[in-house]
């Protein structure tokens, strides 16, 4: 607690290896408040000078965090092909308004191993001719695999763009049984 009484922002990280690569997952006392790709050293320390920045305090490296278990233990289950979905307390403070609404509307209506086009995912939040700015929402993400935008394809049948990369976007489809898996 702080001098008021008031409990200040705490935020604990780990680095969880995955068949996707490595995963830095971030927690506050409110949940799970960013999961980052391709956790490399660069990448990392990037991502948490920029949570320290959005959250004004500095991430802590805990892996044993009661605060990160159950993410990491269901994030380990996810890539095992044993959870098909999350059941974890989300921190959703570095996203707001329109982003955050597609962002929910995503994690809460399309299920593993279901896909979902940009602009049938405008619609569902009453923006049917929001399916460009669905994009910049997951492009936007804070919590990809967990809030899942990889399942948020072109209407045409094509992949469409992700944060993580196609391929990442690619093995995630393969793990959830909409693609087949890659040969190499």
């Amino acid at each position: 607690m702080d001098s008021q009484g008031q409990y200040e922002q705490q935020v604990v990280w780990a680095v969880v290896g995955t068949a996707i690569g490595p995963l830095l997952l971030a927690a506050t006392r409110e949940g799970l408040v960013n999961v980052v790709f391709h956790a490399t050293d660069p990448v990392r320390e990037k991502a948490l000078a920029r949570l320290a920045e959005r959250l004004g305090t500095t991430p802590v490296e805990a892996p044993d965090s009661p605060l990160l278990a159950e993410a990491i233990r269901q994030v380990d289950a996810y890539f095992a092909g044993e959870r098909h979905g999350f059941a974890l307390p989300l921190d959703w403070s570095l996203i707001s308004g329109f982003n955050r609404q597609v962002l929910r509307a995503l994690a809460e209506g399309v299920p593993y191993g279901a896909v979902v086009g940009y602009g049938d995912l405008a619609r569902r939040v009453g923006q049917p001719g929001a399916a460009q700015a669905v994009g910049m929402a997951m492009g936007s993400n804070p919590l990809p695999v967990v809030v899942p935008c990889h399942r948020v394809v072109e209407s045409g049948g094509g992949i469409g763009g992700f944060g993580g990369g196609l391929e990442t976007k690619r093995k995630l489809l393969a793990l959830e049984g909409v693609l087949p898996e890659p040969l190499f």
